[in-house]
């Protein structure tokens, strides 16, 4: 790679400057949390690579618009309008940080308006055709498209990946989640993308049964996004039990099983016990935020794309887009158990089990 593509700035912008898009304590005090207990955001983590120069960003709110040029020190445009700042500011990148309804109209709006990497929140979308009609329209024109599914950039859970790959665990038998909160789209979509990540394995069916407390959704009326309880059979055999209240406390556990040792994952805290009788601990990582990673490999992406120009093969990412799709494909599926009474249902899905929407904020 030359020197003059080592040097190259790129352009960057973001719909949706609340909680998680731009770090606004004033959105997180609505939904109960706190912008220091994020694993970065769409803000810090431009702002923190040098080779990225944030001009833009859009709300509807105006006070969202204020306090996002309060935290940016260098001269950026806002919008009211998202399709504004899609269609008039020349972007390498675009953060998509709005809810999961808006996610299919933006992210295809972008990707016809040539924007190269699309950063999009998760989950991927409300519907099945709508992450499919994303998917098609990226690919059509060539737009990267990455999943704020963090745990995808984070190292210790890339690390755990590799482990699990290599058979340090020897062959998986079955894995346990639970987390608070309820919440199978907003919060169950982290938890059931990083059972996929770590066990190299892909949902083939799921007996779900919704919780029906009607646990008003953090983010307003216009949501429901129950919790629930479940297994979610994977490809090669291992069972995966949910177990999602939506009034439960608690921090967010992980527990795989394997014939040669577990691995424990409580909040962040990280234990990996062998029978052999090695223990290993994972320290947090400090330095960077997963968030800082994925806008680093981006980066590395667009150098790469600017390098092979003259190629029709669009340089490789460390996540593929569609593996967004069958985490939401799996939520969904547990929605479509639940109208059967628990019954099995088989993945992919057919007929109108792919109309129901995810109603996550």
């Amino acid at each position: 790679m030359d020197r003059e593509t080592m040097k190259k700035s790129y352009r960057a912008g973001i719909i949706g400057l609340g909680f998680i898009g731009a770090g606004d304590q004033t959105s997180g005090d609505v939904l109960g949390q706190q912008v220091k207990d994020l694993d970065g955001t769409h803000l810090a983590a431009y702002a923190g690579n040098p080779r990225v120069n944030i001009i833009c960003g859009s709300s509807r709110n105006k006070g969202r618009r204020t306090r996002f040029l309060t935290r940016v020190h260098n001269e950026v445009l806002v919008y009211s309008d998202w399709k504004e700042l899609v269609n008039s500011s020349k972007l390498d990148i675009i953060s998509i940080a709005t809810y999961t309804p808006t996610h299919a109209e933006m992210v295809i709006a972008s990707a016809e308006a040539g924007i190269p990497v699309i950063y999009c929140e998760k989950p991927i979308a409300a519907t099945m055709i709508e992450a499919e009609r994303m998917l098609a329209a990226c690919k059509k024109s060539g737009s990267l498209l990455v999943i704020n599914h963090n745990r995808r950039f984070n190292p210790n859970f890339r690390l755990l990946q590799t482990m699990i790959a290599r058979g340090d665990l020897g062959e998986l038998t079955s894995v346990t989640a639970r987390w608070p909160t309820g919440r199978l789209g907003n919060i169950g979509t982290h938890v059931i993308d990083v059972i996929h990540m770590i066990t190299g394995q892909k949902t083939v069916a799921v007996s779900g049964i919704l919780d029906q407390s009607q646990k008003p959704d953090c983010r307003g009326s216009a949501f429901k996004d129950p919790g629930g309880w479940g297994l979610i059979h994977l490809e090669k055999g291992c069972m995966v039990t949910v177990d999602a209240a939506d009034y439960a406390k608690g921090p967010m556990v992980i527990e795989v099983y394997g014939t040669s040792g577990t691995i424990s994952i409580i909040g962040a805290k990280i234990t990996i016990n062998l029978y052999n009788g090695s223990t290993r601990y994972l320290p947090q990582p400090t330095d960077q935020s997963s968030m800082d990673i994925a806008v680093g490999e981006m980066v590395a992406w667009l150098d790469a794309r600017l390098a092979s120009t003259e190629s029709k093969n669009p340089p490789a990412f460390s996540y593929d887009p569609a593996d967004a799709v069958h985490t939401l494909e799996t939520i969904i599926a547990f929605h479509a158990s639940d109208t059967r009474k628990g019954a099995m249902v088989e993945l992919p899905l057919n007929n109108k089990d792919r109309d129901i929407i995810l109603q996550s904020g």
